[in-house]
């Protein structure tokens, strides 16, 4: 092997040197944001961003205030948890430091230098030693390649993961509106029953009804306080889960208004050729099962070379001086230090990079397979939710009305009394609350289903809110 003379020695290494960091992995956290919000912003509606210093952050306050200062809907609390949510900034920061991290495991470690003094009188020997790792210099292309997989699985989960938060304020925001809107009607439902036990205990004090009539009427009451108190508490439970998705402080949660009911449903559902349409856009689901068996599959190539072994450079100037003679005799050379598989030959390390790609193979299948089921099956619930609520709008609703209009004519014509006239009333009041709870499903699957098209399948949890199981009127009626 031809030996380069030590200065040219040092200007080659300089200039590989420079050409290898100039080639290494990088991650810039603005490009990250920008990708990010060019992948996410038809589904958030929104921008995501860091605050890193002190002023972005009092920026981004005051535009929180700015949507704090009206009613919040559904979007705007989007727009509120992007800019507000501590969850949010650590979900970026933490992102960054996972694609940094990616981004240091593609460059070459830094070499080292060794400065040798050696006397055996009437010599003394200095001996100066640049050292860098060989291998890591042969397969950082390999190593480049992994990182940057890994920076795009990063890019890709950032993507995921702010999807999964928009949808948990999404639904959080339907959830608080609909428990609102409860209220005020379960209270309507309290005051009939009030009014009713209060009647019929002054009724059988006149002797005009008997004690298991008044105890019917006590009963209904009963229930009906119980179950306020119930509605209550489950408003304040919607309130603050909400509260907590947009990472309100406590002055920020006295400030939130919302709006008195929910959006009225769109005039007509969303159709299964443009569900179909949709679902051919590349699902991030997809995506990221794809970038984590590609990058197994480069980390599994590059540890077939580095679990054998391990490969140091050393390029040696020295110089040794004789005192007795004044002469001094210029060295330099090179070494290479080879670690030997004697005891370990690495193949726990291969078996465990052929586990980890085999089942990033079979993650990818198993998303892939998944992933039509999941959308029929969120398509489903939203279209069902939607008939139903259309259901109550149209049809249930409408004759509850009409049956306390003419229950009303006919206790003004003294037809019938005011305890059936207020059964009526209540009858029509828990319908309403029915239709509510139907609204409330419609707008959790359709956030479901916005999420689970995009690919990010959201466990759809469509309970009632406690409160639409209001008791029907007491028997007799």
């Amino acid at each position: 092997m031809m030996i380069i003379p030590f200065e040219k020695k040092y200007r080659f290494i300089a200039v590989l040197l420079l050409s290898v960091l100039s080639g290494c992995a990088s991650v810039n956290i603005d490009e990250v944001l920008k990708k990010t919000n060019d992948e996410s912003s038809q589904f958030t509606k929104g921008q995501v961003v860091l605050a890193k210093t002190v002023q972005e952050r009092q920026v981004l306050n005051q535009r929180a205030q700015d949507l704090l200062s009206k009613n919040l809907t559904q979007s705007e609390a989007v727009q509120l948890a992007l800019i507000n949510s501590p969850a949010v900034q650590a979900l970026i920061a933490q992102n960054w430091s996972e694609a940094a991290s990616a981004a240091q495991a593609g460059r070459m470690s830094n070499p080292y230098f060794v400065f040798e003094r050696m006397v055996a009188s009437p010599e003394v020997e200095f001996s100066r030693w640049f050292v860098f790792g060989l291998l890591d210099l042969i397969t950082l292309p390999q190593r480049k390649d992994v990182a940057d997989k890994r920076i795009e699985q990063a890019q890709i989960r950032l993507t995921s993961e702010i999807i999964d938060q928009v949808t948990l304020v999404r639904q959080s925001w339907v959830r608080a509106v609909a428990a609102k809107e409860t209220l005020k009607y379960a209270e309507q439902v309290f005051s009939s029953a009030e009014v009713a036990a209060e009647l019929a205990k002054r009724m059988e004090a006149v002797g005009n009804f008997n004690k298991i009539t008044r105890a019917r009427q006590q009963a209904f009451y009963a229930d009906s306080a119980t179950q306020l108190a119930n509605t209550k508490q489950v408003a304040v439970v919607r309130q603050e889960e909400l509260v907590r998705a947009l990472g309100l402080s406590q002055s920020q949660a006295s400030e939130l208004k919302l709006p008195n009911r929910l959006p009225a449903l769109p005039k007509t559902p969303l159709g299964t050729e443009w569900v179909a349409e949709k679902a051919g856009v590349e699902r991030l689901d997809i995506r990221l099962a794809q970038a984590t068996l590609e990058a197994a599959a480069k980390a599994q190539g590059l540890n077939l070379i580095t679990s054998f072994t391990d490969i140091e450079l050393a390029i040696n100037r020295g110089t040794r001086f004789n005192s007795s003679t004044g002469e001094s005799v210029p060295r330099q050379g090179y070494q290479i230090a080879i670690r030997l598989p004697i005891f370990d030959w690495g193949n726990m390390s291969r078996d465990a990079m052929n586990a980890q790609t085999l089942a990033a193979f079979n993650r990818l299948e198993a998303v892939t397979r998944n992933a039509s089921s999941n959308l029929r099956q969120t398509y489903s619930a939203y279209r069902t939710s939607y008939d139903v609520s259309q259901h109550y709008r149209n049809e249930v609703v409408p004759v509850r009305k009409a049956i306390a209009e003419e229950s009303q004519l006919r206790y003004n014509g003294m037809i019938i009394g005011v305890f059936e006239l207020l059964a009526d009333a209540r009858d029509q009041v828990s319908t309403v609350i029915g239709a509510i709870d139907a609204q409330q499903q419609f707008w959790l699957a359709d956030a479901a289903l916005q999420s689970s098209l995009i690919g990010r399948p959201t466990s759809l949890q469509v309970l009632s809110n406690g409160a639409s199981a209001v008791m029907a009127s007491p028997a007799g009626h």
